[in-house]
């Protein structure tokens, strides 16, 4: 019986979860799901009411919100190394939840047409999207990753948030940004994990 179980569809933050899934080496199995089929939105209202994926179950254990399906996962499995020790998590959890909170909701906005006048920006939690680009551009000019000097939960993250960004053209394509997503695409679990949505999302089309 596998350990975990992976709610999901190929075209959705359901990719970043199954690569941090990969990342960390864990035993799980997949539910594909099929949003216009009544059984399985039934199935998955009644685990989260929301009625999005990607959610991780684990006996009684259920955990929604692809940010702390990533933190969640690494503690989970800290053989894996991709948390820092509790006492140098500054940097982490920082990163981590700035590309939760302020990148994802100017993205988002950007996407949408929203147009905040000056005096709306400091009701929102990201200002302006520019002054988010700016902070994460020079943040990434610091060094190979973000929270210490090895990959982390937090690259992956922003890694994801970043690479969607520049597909879709939602982010500016700076050197910065085009050489991180270089960075945490290579890597072996990132590979697995993209061939595995793929060949998932053929199934389906």
């Amino acid at each position: 019986m596998t350990e975990i179980t992976l709610y999901t569809h190929p075209q959705s933050r359901g990719r970043i979860a199954r690569w941090m899934l990969e990342e960390v080496g864990a035993d799980y199995d997949v539910v594909l799901m099929d949003f216009a089929d009544p059984a399985q939105m039934q199935e998955l209202r009644a685990i989260n009411p929301m009625g999005k994926v990607p959610l991780i179950r684990r006996g009684d254990e259920i955990v929604t919100e692809t940010p702390a399906i990533c933190a969640w996962l690494a503690d989970a499995y800290p053989d894996a190394g991709l948390a820092p020790p509790p006492a140098e998590r500054a940097a982490y959890y920082r990163w981590l939840f700035f590309a939760a909170g302020p990148l994802e909701a100017a993205i988002t906005n950007q996407a949408l047409k929203i147009e905040l006048k000056p005096e709306q920006q400091a009701f929102v939690g990201y200002g302006h999207l520019e002054r988010v680009l700016a902070m994460l551009e020079s943040a990434l000019s610091g060094g190979a990753w973000l929270a210490g000097d090895r990959f982390s939960a937090a690259d992956l993250y922003v890694g994801a948030q970043l690479s969607f960004g520049l597909q879709f053209g939602t982010i500016e394509q700076r050197a910065a940004f085009l050489d991180f997503v270089g960075l945490v695409v290579g890597r072996d679990a990132y590979q697995r994990a993209a061939k595995l949505d793929d060949e998932a999302l053929k199934s389906i089309s």
